[in-house]
C-alpha cells in the first residue's frame, strides 16, 4: 500500500482484533493488506438532512469516519488497549479533529504492537499467524513492559533481538509448566487400589504422602504421573517404602 505522497497523513493510534483471517476493527470491519480502508456514512437517509453535504465523509455534524486516538495512553485509559493489537495508523482525506483523536476518510496501518497475551505458543504457529500481518508491508513490534521491541522489520524480516526475546519467553513458559506439573505439598494423589493420599512433602526424587488412615508412604517421584483425563495426580506403582 502506497500512502499518497502529495499529502501529509496524520499518524494516530488504534486497536485491532487479530483473527486467523487477519486484522479487524473492534466492530468486525476487515482491514485488507495493500488496500486502504475507506469510511462510509451509515446515517439513515431520513436523518441526512442534518448533514450539509452528503458526500463529505466524515462530516463534522455526523459520527461517521474511521476513529483513531491521539496517543496510545488514551486507548489504555478507556480500556481499548486490552481488546487486541495496538498500533499506529495513517489517516488522510477528510479528517475531523476532536479533543482526544480524529475521524478520517481513509486509513491504513503504519505499525503494529502485539501484546504477549495474544502471541501463539509455538514459533511455527506464530510465524503462520504473522503472515497475515506481514502482508501489510509494515513493521511489527511486541510489547514488553509497555515498551515496544521490534519483532519484524518490513523488507528485512525478523529482528534478532525481538525473536530472541520471544524464544526466551517460550523457554520460561516451558520451565513454569514443568514446575507446575510437579506434585506439591497439599496436592492429592490417587494411589490406585489404595485410596487418595495428600502430599506432605516432595522433591525431584520422591514424595511423602499420607493416606486417609494416617499411614505415611514414600513414593518414587517417577511413579507419580498427572492424568489429563482425570485431571489429577495418580500412582499405580507400589510404594518405595512404608
Amino acid at each position: 500500500m502506497k500512502i499518497p505522497d502529495y499529502i501529509s497523513p496524520v499518524v494516530a493510534y488504534r486497536v485491532w482484533r487479530w483473527k486467523e483471517t487477519g486484522l479487524q476493527s473492534l466492530n468486525g470491519e476487515p482491514w485488507l493488506p495493500g488496500q486502504h480502508l475507506e469510511a462510509r456514512c451509515r446515517v439513515a437517509p431520513a436523518a441526512r438532512h442534518m448533514v450539509e453535504a452528503d458526500n463529505e465523509v466524515p462530516h463534522r455534524k455526523c459520527t461517521c469516519g474511521i476513529y483513531a486516538a491521539k496517543n496510545s495512553e488514551h486507548l489504555r485509559q478507556i480500556g481499548y488497549a486490552d481488546g487486541g493489537i495496538c498500533g499506529e495508523v495513517y489517516l488522510w482525506g477528510m479528517v475531523v479533529e476532536h479533543k482526544l483523536g480524529w475521524r478520517s476518510q481513509f486509513a491504513y496501518p503504519k505499525s503494529l504492537s502485539l501484546p504477549l497475551s495474544l502471541l501463539p505458543f509455538s514459533l511455527a504457529e506464530l510465524n503462520a499467524r504473522l503472515l497475515a500481518l506481514i502482508a501489510f508491508g509494515i513493521d511489527i513490534f511486541v510489547l514488553h513492559n509497555r515498551e515496544s521491541m521490534r519483532l519484524w522489520q518490513h523488507g528485512q524480516g525478523y529482528d534478532t533481538e525481538g525473536l530472541d526475546y520471544i524464544i526466551s519467553l517460550r523457554g520460561e513458559h516451558y520451565l513454569r509448566q514443568q514446575e507446575e506439573r510437579k506434585p506439591k505439598k497439599g496436592d492429592r494423589v490417587a494411589l490406585l487400589g489404595r485410596g487418595i493420599a495428600v502430599v506432605e512433602q516432595a522433591d525431584d526424587k520422591e514424595a511423602l504422602v499420607m493416606l486417609w488412615d494416617r499411614r505415611v508412604e514414600r513414593i518414587a517421584r517417577k511413579d507419580i504421573v498427572f492424568s489429563q483425563q482425570n485431571r489429577r495426580w495418580e500412582c499405580d506403582a507400589p510404594s518405595a517404602a512404608s
